[in-house]
């Protein structure tokens, strides 16, 4: 009878175990999961504004119907009209700090007897110094670059002419997408003769560069790890 009560027990702890061996799986497995990212970009990011269609002003030269100077290069300059950003970005960045403190200090008392009844006794005394330094250094350094070219759409012409462009590009290569995008405003006058622009020469410039597949999944932190990241104390 002795015997059949810790039997009886260790058989009701025995559902309580496995539970907690199930929920660990579970927890374990969750760890290695990986958020559910947002969709990089729609199928439609970018829709050209339509023109109202333009009343005929003369019976042969139609102005402002995509005219061109004669001796001019054909650029840009109206909203739909397309151009090349050549895309070089070099960012770099340092940074160094440093710092030194030392403080010392001492202390001494002492004092002696000066009776005979007292003479046995000793002389006392006390001292004490305390020194603390610090030393501290600390640097960060960070190089990117970004190449490649991208075509852009003119989406609205500025009062003063600037021309306020946009594109996008997405590329699918096996089980891997990037997606680049670009947009910012462009000085007509820094368009090539071959219809291309700097980034570097573009106001207002954003730059997105996003990717999604499993080698973007694997460069991730699972969730359960950011959680336990963050509550380590160490």
């Amino acid at each position: 009878m002795a015997m059949s009560q810790p039997r009886n027990a260790s058989l009701k702890l025995l559902p309580f175990v496995c539970l907690a061996v199930l929920l660990g799986a579970v927890l374990s497995a969750a760890g290695c999961a990986q958020l559910v990212p947002k969709p990089v970009v729609p199928d439609e990011s970018m829709q050209v504004p339509d023109l109202p269609e333009r009343l005929a002003n003369g019976s042969i030269y139609q102005g402002q119907r995509g005219s061109q100077p004669l001796f001019e290069d054909r650029r840009p300059r109206m909203v739909g009209d397309t151009l090349t950003v050549e895309l070089n970005e070099q960012v770099s960045a340092s940074k160094t700090s440093s710092s030194n403190a030392d403080r010392s200090g001492s202390l001494g008392l002492a004092f002696s007897t000066s009776s005979d009844r007292d003479s046995k006794v000793g002389n006392y005394g006390v001292n004490a110094s305390t020194d603390h330094e610090f030393a501290g250094s600390g640097g960060s350094k960070a190089n990117n670059s970004f190449t490649g070219t991208i075509s852009v759409t003119v989406m609205q012409v500025l009062a003063n002419g600037n021309l306020r462009v946009r594109g996008d590009k997405q590329i699918a290569i096996n089980q891997g997408t990037e997606f680049i995008r670009f947009s910012g405003v462009v000085n007509p006058r820094s368009i090539t003769g071959e219809n291309t622009v700097l980034s570097s020469q573009v106001s207002l410039a954003r730059i997105e560069y996003v990717g999604e597949g499993y080698i973007n999944e694997a460069q991730r932190m699972g969730w359960l790890q950011r959680v336990i990241l963050n509550l380590s104390p160490f």
